[in-house]
């Protein structure tokens, strides 16, 4: 059978609660049949209240994020994307009477309404952005690695680069704090078996299958990690943890007071982003990220279970002009492409990772993640010793 249409034929047992399916890494079922993903919700959601209590959390960090920033230019970084909810984040911190710098990591895909998004919102706000590129040759090359190595984590380089990019955001104007736009109640918490990152499964991905040395590319090697987490002590904050946070009432207010456009789904604003969720995921593995919004959406009372069931049913809709362009900027012909997306499935357990070194340090991490140096999701992943 076609890897496109796999995941969409084949029935699997599906969660009593939310929309997981016995298909997602590591998935257990109990005895009312409600899977082990939704009890993580659970704890994480009893963990971070919102309504009043996550309010009052909130000021209380902003409190102290507004002392710890007497006599510098920026209180708080907050990583911007152009999207609902780093947008957002920027109104948020304003209000809570902080002096925020906007943080991208420009990876050269951005859409030109992410682009715009970015301008509108800053523009409106009087918020200064910090801005970091990569060499646009180096990072196609980049991805041309990953697609070569055969693994699903395409966008894992986006995903650290932009990480590193907030971290030399705040050491150049010495701020203690970073706001992170993930909510567990609207996004969920990717599978460990859809998702991997580390920088030395980047540079080992590179290393076997590049043609270019990551000379620009932003890499978070562990040794400036730890510099940055345990001697800064830079606090990561997810404000959305705290607030009642809803995304189709933010896109309308974005909207109607920013000039913001919504780009058509969750973290379609980047055109690979978008290529890496609709199209080479759900072809090449069978994996669906969507299943991660709906199921946390579901949970949190935001979308109906059976909407969300029957939409599933049905593969992501395919920018066929996108795939086009990905191919002619990668250099690809049809043929290249084609062995790429049928060549046998690979793994980060095959590449030098620090896993097994986050594994050894789990004690730490729990430490680091209950003093909000490293976030909660990264302790529950990386230090525990699951796999794919």
């Amino acid at each position: 059978m076609d890897r496109w249409a796999e995941r969409f034929a084949q029935p699997a047992r599906v969660c009593a609660r939310c929309v997981y399916d016995a298909k997602v890494p590591h998935i257990q079922f109990d005895q009312d049949g409600v899977c082990n993903y939704c009890r993580m919700s659970d704890h994480l959601d009893a963990q971070y209240p919102t309504g009043a209590e996550g309010g009052r959390v909130l000021e209380r960090l902003a409190d102290e994020m507004r002392r710890a920033g007497r006599g510098k230019r920026f209180d708080v970084a907050v990583g911007v994307s152009g999207g609902c909810d780093s947008s957002y984040l920027l109104i948020k911190a304003k209000e809570l009477g902080l002096r925020p710098l906007a943080v991208h990591f420009d990876n050269t895909w951005n859409s030109t309404i992410a682009t715009e998004n970015i301008s509108n919102v800053l523009g409106k706000l009087g918020v200064e952005l910090f801005t970091y590129v990569v060499d646009n040759e180096e990072y196609d090359d980049i991805y041309r690695s990953f697609l070569k190595a055969g693994v699903p984590d395409l966008e894992s380089p986006t995903d650290i680069g932009l990480a590193t990019t907030l971290y030399l955001a705040c050491d150049k104007h010495r701020i203690g704090y970073m706001f992170e736009g993930h909510s567990f109640r609207t996004e969920g918490v990717s599978p460990l078996g859809w998702l991997y990152m580390d920088a030395q499964y980047i540079a080992s991905v590179q290393k076997r299958f590049g043609t270019r040395p990551l000379k620009t590319f932003p890499n978070l090697w562990f040794w400036r990690q730890m510099r940055w987490m345990v001697m800064s002590r830079i606090k990561k904050i997810r404000p959305l943890y705290y607030l009642d946070y809803h995304k189709e009432s933010v896109k309308r207010m974005l909207t109607a007071d920013y000039g913001w456009q919504w780009y058509g789904g969750h973290h379609l604003e980047n055109r690979m982003t978008a290529f890496y969720h609709t199209y080479f995921l759900p072809r090449r593995f069978g994996i669906d990220q969507r299943a991660n919004g709906f199921a946390a959406l579901v949970r949190s009372g935001q979308m109906d279970r059976q909407e969300a069931l029957e939409e599933l049913r049905r593969p992501p809709a395919v920018d066929l002009e996108l795939v086009a362009m990905v191919k002619k900027r990668l250099g690809l012909d049809d043929a290249e492409f084609e062995r790429l997306m049928e060549m046998p499935r690979h793994y980060y357990t095959e590449f030098k990772t620090y896993k097994r070194r986050f594994e050894r340090l789990r004690p730490l991490f729990w430490l680091l993640s209950e003093m909000d140096l490293v976030p909660k999701s990264f302790y529950i992943k990386y230090t525990s010793k699951q796999n794919i």
